[in-house]
Formats: structure tokens, sequence, C-alpha cells
């Protein structure tokens, strides 16, 4: 690693920075032209972000994403957010009927879809799709996360009772299986805690019959796939079994978590999202993945107490090649989402200090006062070893190690970051328990 002193001083040449001349998704295009050779032919371009809810990161990955669907024909949008929710969401942008503050509460998780600057780009792709000229290719909207805001059951359990009430009407699932469920369900990402603790409390024989519960049902679609599909056609079949594989999971994670087993939530979950990229790629040519920085790179999670992870990136980098293209961001200053236990309590947001010499996010706070992109791929010979020279980056509020050049193919740096806006209508439609954080959070 670079020493402090050096740190200070290094910085990127103006040959490696792209400036950035707006965030404005509806801002002219002509500084994005960058873009268009570092994608090249890939199939997946995931955008990170360091946090969760910051306006500039709505911005920047709504901007991407138009540039992407117009300029180059990407079809999907596929979000860190739960799958089963995201076909509500999926429903209104090709036109469907429901209130878009109802869809934006309901058709997303841990609180994505909450904020005006989601609304927006929801509100685009639908006015996409709505145009005449391009009504062959509307780009469609995915969740690839797992459902319940990763820790309840009852969504995905739910939408595979309703599709097996059409592809097997006489089949009744096993009622304890659905009540040991309920006995942990919980409306939002802020009840978390609840969730983990009345889990805890159950019955060992309670927890061990709803796994198996779920393995029979598993049995039970896989055996009787083709019956199934001719009764409710391939599409639905498919969403059905997606949704009890992500079910699945969530299990394995809670046993696993109740046995003080950490580790396995992030292994778990970032196979499951990578399982559920690849699916969508069965169905879609080019799609935008947005996720956290944690996510998307192509470099183990280094997380505190625990041994690397293996990320969704790596799986995707792994099966797909060079079709999968890693975009990091780094931060400045400014505010960011609280990963302290009081942001239950209503705290959502905390200031974010000034990135810590030697790591990336100092690096390119050093080599730009706007924002910026940068391509990996194509740095020079010094540029190259300036960037090696890094050897962490911040993911709040944490600096784990990383290796840049491996890790992503470029990186966008956003040097002040604010908190999103929250939406009105979105909350007048959202649990009691998100409702009243964002009252508290409000009334700091």
């Amino acid at each position: 690693m670079i020493t402090n002193t050096a740190s200070t001083r290094a910085r990127l040449s103006s040959e490696a920075i792209r400036p950035l001349r707006t965030l404005d998704p509806a801002g002219p295009q002509d500084d994005l032209t960058w873009l268009d050779e570092v994608i090249g032919d890939a199939r997946v371009v995931a955008i990170g972000e360091s946090a969760h809810y910051n306006r500039e990161s709505y911005q920047l990955r709504h901007r991407l994403t138009r540039y992407l669907v117009e300029r180059h024909g990407f079809g999907a949008y596929a979000m860190e957010s739960g799958f089963v929710e995201g076909w509500l969401t999926d429903s209104w942008v090709r036109g469907g009927p429901d209130q878009l503050g109802k869809v934006m509460a309901n058709g997303m998780t841990s609180l994505m879809g909450l904020w005006t600057e989601m609304r927006a780009h929801l509100e685009w792709m639908r006015q996409h799709n709505d145009r005449n000229d391009i009504a062959d290719r509307p780009v469609g909207f995915y969740g690839i996360d797992l459902s319940g805001s990763n820790v309840s059951l009852l969504p995905g359990l739910n939408a595979v009772v309703a599709y097996l009430a059409e592809a097997e009407p006489a089949f009744e699932v096993d009622s304890g299986t659905r009540e040991t469920v309920a006995a942990f369900a919980v409306p939002s990402a802020f009840s978390l805690p609840k969730a983990a603790a009345a889990y805890g409390q159950l019955e060992p024989e309670h927890r061990d019959a709803l796994t198996a519960g779920l393995a029979n049902l598993m049995a039970r679609m896989e055996g009787r796939r083709l019956d199934y599909q001719q009764r409710t056609g391939v599409d639905a079949y498919e969403r059905a079994l997606r949704s009890l594989r992500l079910t699945v999971t969530i299990d394995a994670i809670a046993r696993a978590m109740a046995q003080g087993d950490r580790g396995s939530m992030f292994f778990n979950r970032d196979n499951a999202i990578a399982d559920t990229a690849e699916w969508i790629l069965r169905r879609e040519d080019r799609i935008v993945l947005a996720a956290h920085n944690g996510h998307i790179q192509r470099w183990p999670g280094i997380w505190p107490d625990l041994p690397p992870v293996t990320t969704m990136g790596m799986h995707l980098a792994d099966r797909l090649g060079a079709d999968y293209l890693a975009i990091g961001t780094t931060n400045g200053t400014g505010q960011t989402l609280n990963t302290g236990a009081d942001f239950y309590d209503g705290k959502l947001f905390t200031d974010l200090e000034p990135p810590r010499p030697g790591s990336l996010d100092a690096l390119m706070a050093a080599s730009g006062a706007g924002p910026f992109a940068v391509d990996l791929r194509r740095l020079s010979p010094a540029d190259t070893d300036t960037v090696r020279a890094v050897s962490q980056q911040r993911l709040n509020p944490f600096y784990p190690d990383v290796n840049p050049l491996d890790a992503y193919d470029a990186i966008v740096h956003l040097p002040h970051v604010t908190a999103a806006e929250p939406d009105n209508a979105a909350l007048a439609h959202a649990p009691h328990d998100v409702q009243e954080a964002f009252s508290q959070w409000k009334s700091r």
C-alpha cells in the first residue's frame, strides 16, 4: 500500500479523466460516449454504488441506463431488490394500471423504491415503453435479490402457492409450512431484528419441518415441470420455480444465521443473485444491473470477522467472461447510509467523512473536482501504476482490501453525495414501521 504522504500527492493524469457535465438523467448525453468503448459487446453492465439511498447514485444509474437503452439497445433494468416483488414494478413500466406510489412501496424491497429519484427512473421507463416507434423493444424491470427484504419467506411462498392453485388446483401446500413462515414474516427491512429473533425462538422441529416442506415443494415442482408448463405456460412456471429457489435460499440463510454462521448469508445471497441475473439473461439480450459495489465487484467481499466471500460479480465473471462488465463508484464527502443499530430507530443517514488516505476513493477525490469516469482498461502505464498502488476501497463504513484493476472495468467518482428525497406517495403505501422510521428521520 502507498504511504499516507504519497497518497495525498497521488492523482490520475487529466488524460484518464472523463468529466461528467451533469448527473441529470434528462441532460445531453455526449459526455457519455466513453461508455461505447468500455462496454463493447458485454451483455451485463453492472453499475455499483458505495451505499444505498444516495440521490447522486440513483441519478447516475438512471442516466447510464437511459444511455445504454437508447444507444445500445439494452432491454432490462435489473436492480438489487426482491425478485417476486419486482413483477409488480415490471407490469407498471410496461403500462400496468396500478398507482405508481403503490408500486414503489410494494414492487421494490429493502426501501429501494421509496425515493423521488427512483420515481423519475420508473416514469422514464414507462414513457420509453409508451413510444410507438419502440413498442417492439420495451425495457423491463427485474428484481434480482431475495424477496421479503432478504429475511421473509412469505412473499416467495405466497407466489408459489398462487401458482400451484392454477397448475395443480387439487394440491394444497402443507398448512404447517405456511404457519411457520408467517411466524417470522416481517413487513419491511426495519423489522429484520424482529425476524431474526422470531426465527431463533422457533422450536428445532418446526425449523426442520419448514426446510423439509420447502424441499418437498421443490421436488414436486421440478418433477411435474412438463405437466405444469402445459397448464400454465413456460413463463409462469419459470417465475414460480425461481421464486421458490430464492425462498429456499432465505430459509438456508436463516438456519445458518441461527447457528452462528454469518458467512453463509453472504455466500448464499450473492450466489442466488448471480443465478437470478443469469435467469434474466435467458429472457433478455442485454441488461443493466444495479447493485452495491460489494456485490458487483470481481473481487472477494471482505467483511469484519468473516472469511473472504465470493461475490455476485465473481460468479457472473466466471460464468459470462467478457460478457460481464463492472462499473464501480467512489464517493468523496456528504451523507451516507447509517449502518449502525440506530438505523432501525430512524437515523437513516450519517455524515460521510473524507476518504481515507491511500484508498481508491481518496485517489479519485484527488484526481478531479466534479463527477467523472475512469476507464481502467485504457490507462497509460503511469496511471495504471497509480491505480495499482491502491489496495483499499470504502464500502461504508469499512475499508476492505481490493485490487481495483481486477475488481472493475471502470470507475465513476461522485465527489459529494446526499440523501435521496423521500417520495410521499410511496411512503403513503409503505408499511407502518417504514412510515414511523421515516417520520422520525424527518423530525430530527
